[in-house]
C-alpha cells in the first residue's frame, strides 16, 4: 500500500539522490571516494576529468549530502558521507547486470531459433 510516508520518502529520494546519481562521473567519484578520501586534484587525476568539471560534480554531491568535506589549509578533502551508498549502488549494479544477462540470453535464444 502506498502510504503518505512512503510517498514523501520517495519524493525526497528522487529530489536528493536520483538527480545526484544521474551522471556516470558522479557515480565514479563515489566509488573513488569509497577507496579513500581525496581532494579535487587527486580526483581529477584519478578520473581524468578537468578541474572545473570535477568541482561541479562535487558541488552536486555535496549539496545532496552524499559527500562531506574536511578543510586542511587550502586543501579540501572529500569523503563519502555514508558507506552504505556504495552498498546501494552495488545492489543496483547487480540488478542491472542480471537484467542485462537475461536480455542477452533472450537474444541468443532468438538468434538460435532463426538459424
Amino acid at each position: 500500500m502506498i502510504t503518505p510516508t512512503l510517498h514523501q520518502e520517495i519524493t525526497q529520494l528522487e529530489a536528493n539522490f536520483c538527480a545526484a546519481l544521474s551522471d556516470p562521473n558522479r557515480l565514479l567519484i563515489l566509488y573513488a571516494l569509497n577507496e579513500k578520501p581525496l581532494n579535487v586534484t587527486e580526483l581529477t587525476n584519478e578520473l581524468g576529468l578537468s578541474q572545473p568539471t570535477m568541482s561541479r560534480h562535487l558541488k552536486v554531491l555535496r549539496e545532496r549530502g552524499l559527500v562531506q568535506t574536511v578543510r586542511n589549509g587550502t586543501v579540501i578533502t572529500y569523503s563519502l558521507s555514508d558507506p552504505r551508498l556504495i552498498q546501494a549502488l552495488d545492489l543496483l549494479r547487480s540488478v542491472m547486470r542480471e537484467r542485462l544477462t537475461y536480455q542477452a540470453n533472450l537474444i541468443n535464444e532468438i538468434s538460435q531459433e532463426n538459424v
